[in-house]
């Protein structure tokens, strides 16, 4: 740790997964984004919960239903206050569930562009590594690449150069790290002893 800058990027998407379905008011396939709103509907002690979406193009509305039938004793007490007050913490985390959504959709568009919160860990005196922890709360296509290079600005050949050279390293063991989406944990540390202006260069873009 003693020669180590150390930062942690929440990163956040900008903007829900969007599902392709049938809509009833184009005649063909369109794209339909999340109203943010919930329906339901008891019946006896059962309970039915969508999550309303509407047409990018004509704004007909689909319910992509978040349960059907289920006993309202088994609902989470936590998940039935979110959905009664139609909750916008937990309604945005639900338009994140691409699980859901492909179930009911053959084609869900992602969108790479986020929000970052960058906080500052720990500056040792003389720095010569930067390490990167990052917390990705919901899904993002956003390639590790892309990241360091927009929030680093460097090259993506440049990126890879270091990572060939054993420069850039991450705690993952998959193959083709940088090329692969982002996710909590992700653990980047990249050797700058060789880099005279790190200071200058390097720490503004990777604490703000």
């Amino acid at each position: 740790m003693c020669n180590i800058l150390r930062v942690r990027w929440t990163v956040i998407p900008q903007i829900a997964p969007q599902p392709w379905i049938a809509c009833s008011g184009c005649g063909c396939l369109r794209a339909f984004q999340s109203s943010g709103k919930i329906r339901l509907n008891a019946n006896g002690r059962k309970l039915d919960a969508w999550l309303i979406y509407k047409c990018l193009t004509c704004e007909k509305t689909w319910n992509r239903p978040i349960f059907e039938r289920q006993n309202v004793r088994d609902i989470d007490p936590v998940v039935m206050e979110a959905l009664q007050s139609n909750d916008p913490q937990w309604i945005r985390a639900e338009t994140f569930n691409l699980e859901a959504l492909r179930r009911k959709s053959q084609r869900v568009d992602e969108f790479s562009e986020v929000d970052i919160e960058k906080v500052l860990l720990h500056e040792a005196d003389n720095w010569t590594k930067l390490e990167v922890e990052l917390v990705v709360p919901f899904p993002t296509s956003i390639r590790l690449d892309r990241l360091l290079a927009l929030e680093l600005r460097v090259s993506r050949s440049r990126l890879q150069t270091l990572h060939d050279g054993g420069m850039l390293q991450a705690n993952s063991d998959r193959a083709n790290v940088l090329r692969r989406r982002i996710k909590t944990g992700l653990q980047v540390t990249i050797d700058l002893s060789h880099e005279a202006e790190r200071e200058q260069l390097w720490r503004p873009f990777a604490t703000s």
